[in-house]
C-alpha cells in the first residue's frame, strides 16, 4: 500500500463515519504516524507506507472512528500560533478563546504614550481561572514578557500539562500552578482575570458531539441548569479582588450574555461592562473594566 492509498482509504472511512473534513483529518492522522511535514508526505505519497507506519495509522483511525478528538490521538493542538500539548485531562482550547488573549493584550499595551511614541505592554499580575492546559497564560505570557500569573485548576492533572507546556514555550518561572476553586485561593489584588469555565446547560451538554460528551472532561463543560451558575460565582468573588482599573474576562454560551451582564453589574455596580463577539457574530465573552 503506497502513501496515497492508505489516505485514500483513511478518508473514505472518515467521510462514512459522518466525520467532517475526513480527508484533512486523514493526512493530518497520517503526518503524526509516519512524522513527515506536509510538504515530505506529498512528495513521497507513491512511495510504500512501511509496515510500522501504517500500523500506527490503523491504530489511530480506529480511535477517530470512535469519535476520540484528533487532538487527544496526537498529543497536540494549535492555539494562538503555539503548539500545546493535549491530552484528555483537560478542554481542547477553541479558536473563539483567543478573543480573551487578544483583549487581555490590548488592554495590557494600554493608552499611547506620546513621549515614547508607542505602546507598550505593562506589568500587571494574571489570574488564568480554570486554565486547563494552559493556553490562554501561556499565550498571554509569551506576548507578555513583563506579566506574572496564576493558573487555578481544580484538576491535578491538568495543573502538569498546563506546567509542561509553559515549560516548552519558556514561561513558567512566570506562572504560579494552583490547585483550587475559583479564586478562593487569592489573597491579594489582582490586575486581569481571565476565566474559560464551564458554561453548557445539562439539556444540550446531553446533545453534545459524542467527541465532547465521551472524551473532554465534563467538569470543564458541564454548569448544571442554567450554564451561568459558575461564572457568576466567579464574578461576585472578583469583587473584592480585582484593582480599580483592572480587567475581567470570562468566554461564555452565546445566550448567556445578558444573564452575566447583570449579575456583573450587581456585583461591579460603577464598572465598564460589555460583551465582545466572536468572529461569527456571536456573543461570547463578558468584558468587564473596574472603575
Amino acid at each position: 500500500m503506497t502513501m496515497a492509498q492508505a489516505l485514500h482509504s483513511a478518508g473514505s472511512h472518515l467521510r462514512a463515519a459522518g466525520i467532517a473534513d475526513a480527508e484533512i483529518e486523514a493526512e493530518l492522522l497520517l503526518r503524526h504516524a509516519a512524522e513527515l511535514t506536509r510538504e515530505q508526505l506529498f512528495a513521497r505519497l507513491q512511495e510504500p507506507l512501511p509496515r510500522s507506519t501504517q500500523r500506527e495509522y490503523e491504530s489511530m483511525l480506529l480511535r477517530r472512528l470512535a469519535h476520540e478528538p484528533i487532538a487527544y490521538i496526537t498529543g497536540r493542538c494549535e492555539f494562538y500560533e503555539l503548539e500545546l500539548e493535549c491530552t484528555p485531562a483537560a478542554l481542547i482550547p477553541r479558536p473563539e478563546t483567543e478573543l480573551m488573549v487578544e483583549l487581555t493584550l490590548e488592554w495590557a499595551r494600554g493608552p499611547f504614550d506620546a513621549a515614547q511614541g508607542k505602546q507598550g505592554p505593562r506589568a500587571m499580575r494574571v489570574v488564568d481561572v480554570g486554565t486547563g492546559n494552559g493556553a490562554i497564560a501561556v499565550a498571554i505570557a509569551v506576548s507578555a514578557p513583563l506579566a506574572r500569573f496564576v493558573a487555578i485548576d481544580l484538576s491535578r492533572e491538568a495543573l502538569a500539562l498546563a506546567r509542561r507546556n509553559a515549560e516548552k514555550h519558556g514561561v513558567a518561572d512566570r506562572i504560579d500552578f494552583v490547585r483550587g476553586s475559583l479564586l478562593s485561593i487569592l489573597r491579594a489584588r489582582v490586575d486581569v482575570i481571565v476565566a474559560n469555565l464551564p458554561y453548557v446547560p445539562t439539556r444540550l451538554y446531553r446533545k453534545l458531539p459524542l467527541e465532547l460528551l465521551d472524551h473532554e472532561p465534563e467538569a470543564a463543560l458541564h454548569a448544571g441548569a442554567c450554564g451561568t451558575r459558575v461564572i457568576a460565582a466567579l464574578i461576585g468573588q472578583a469583587a473584592t479582588l480585582l484593582r480599580p482599573g483592572g480587567l475581567l474576562l470570562a468566554e461564555h454560551q452565546w445566550n448567556q450574555g445578558r444573564r452575566l451582564r447583570e449579575a456583573a453589574r450587581a456585583a461591579f455596580p460603577r464598572a465598564r461592562i460589555a460583551t465582545k463577539r466572536d468572529l461569527s457574530g456571536k456573543e461570547r465573552v463578558l468584558v468587564l473594566e473596574n472603575t
